[in-house]
């Protein structure tokens, strides 16, 4: 069942707008205070130190006392779980914090009774909180060993103290493991931004590949239409009006195509290929032959047929721009499981590495499971075999007795 749009848009903007995303500091006020009161639930363990000082069982210098210590306890324990986990205090403020709450916790404890023993689990959680893994294995537990020595010189805390011992050696693992969720977190953040932009690169390398040869074929086409007409004008004006025609009909398909690659959704075919290689080569004054060209292979993917296509037209665009060809020849041949797709000419040829046609067709049949081989043709000239997997389908077996 497919849920309606208004439910979708209410769980995003419940999940970036209003939760603070684990392992980051709140980006506005409401989840800054989302995220303050999950902490603050955890400070209910605190009433055990308020109730005593609330009692009036202490003289008023050490309920003063009391009560600035527990103000400078929370505060640095805040600070520690609260902002820590968001971005990291530098070392030494971590060391300094964690040296003030487990003397605070000590003093306290041994001052006013056995009701402060609670700040030892907060102390635990603060070093699951911000101290490294191999760390916090050992400070834990030796931190629940001194609330129990800590127990030990207040009269009449054995029973708190036994009950205090396994939430903080579990409070403070626990913390632990979140931290190491955090970090993970963190990882797989950047990871998946890492990726994205990967693939925003992929994106434009594929834009630029698509442009390339569309815009390489369709203005060589152009500019060779706008030769053509420019000195048919003098004598022959019907035919170089009709080649005017030829270029404004080229340049608006091209646009069309720029636009199809820019979204993405144009996948070329053989078939039209040849058409416009044929065009081109001719307008170029370059004999074709395509006639072992033109037949449709039924086992050919629709991914294969595509980057075969943009062979073709790249290896045209290449002979009528750059080889000062006579003649080109176009085959189609079936090599063991590929279909092989070969451009000839007898042009100049051509030295030195390859361009970003070439270049981008070899990735673009790289992606098609193919690949891309150039020659120097014979005696001269130039060719390329683009070569693409057939999709063959294994005829059905027949039912047993028949």
């Amino acid at each position: 069942m497919t849920r309606p749009t208004w439910w979708r848009d209410a769980a995003a903007y419940d999940d970036e707008a209003d939760t603070p995303a684990i392992g980051q500091s709140p980006e506005n006020r409401r989840q800054a205070l989302i995220k303050l009161l999950w902490i603050g639930i955890w400070m209910a363990y605190m009433g055990a130190p308020v109730s005593d000082l609330a009692d009036g069982h202490h003289t008023a210098p050490a309920t003063v006392f009391g009560a600035l210590g527990l103000l400078v306890f929370v505060s640095v324990y805040l600070m520690l779980v609260f902002r820590h986990t968001g971005r990291a205090l530098t070392r030494g403020a971590v060391q300094w914090a964690l040296v003030t709450i487990c003397v605070l916790a000590a003093v306290l404890t041994i001052t006013l009774g056995d009701a402060w023993l609670v700040l030892a689990v907060y102390v635990s959680v603060a070093f699951g909180a911000v101290l490294p893994t191999r760390l916090a294995r050992w400070a834990i537990p030796l931190n629940t060993v001194a609330m129990v020595g800590a127990g030990l010189l207040v009269r009449g805390s054995h029973d708190l103290m036994s009950a205090l011992i396994i939430p903080s050696l579990l409070g403070g693992f626990a913390m632990s493991a979140v931290r190491q969720m955090v970090r993970t977190t963190r990882a797989l953040r950047e990871a998946r931004a890492t990726v994205a932009q990967l693939a925003a690169n992929e994106e434009r390398l594929r834009l630029a590949r698509d442009l390339h040869d569309l815009l390489g074929h369709s203005l060589s086409l152009i500019t060779l239409k706008s030769e053509l007409a420019g000195r048919m004008l003098p004598g022959k004006p019907e035919q170089a009006a009709q080649q005017v025609a030829d270029i404004e009909r080229v340049s608006r398909q091209a646009l069309v195509d720029v636009r199809e690659a820019v979204s993405g959704f144009r996948r070329p075919t053989l078939e039209a290929e040849l058409a416009g290689a044929r065009t081109a080569l001719a307008a170029a004054g370059i004999t074709a032959d395509l006639h072992r060209a033109g037949v449709h292979h039924p086992d050919l993917p629709p991914d294969q047929e595509g980057a075969l296509a943009w062979a073709l037209r790249e290896a045209v665009t290449n002979v009528v721009r750059h080889s000062g060809a006579r003649r080109c020849t176009v085959t189609l041949t079936e090599v063991g499981d590929d279909l092989c797709l070969t451009v000839t000419d007898d042009g100049r040829g051509t030295t030195g590495p390859h361009g970003n046609g070439l270049t981008g067709l070899a990735e673009r049949l790289q992606l098609a499971d193919g690949r891309l081989e150039t020659a120097p043709g014979a005696p001269h000239g130039f060719t390329l075999r683009a070569l693409a997997p057939l999709s063959r389908t294994a005829p059905a077996e027949p039912a047993p007795g028949r």
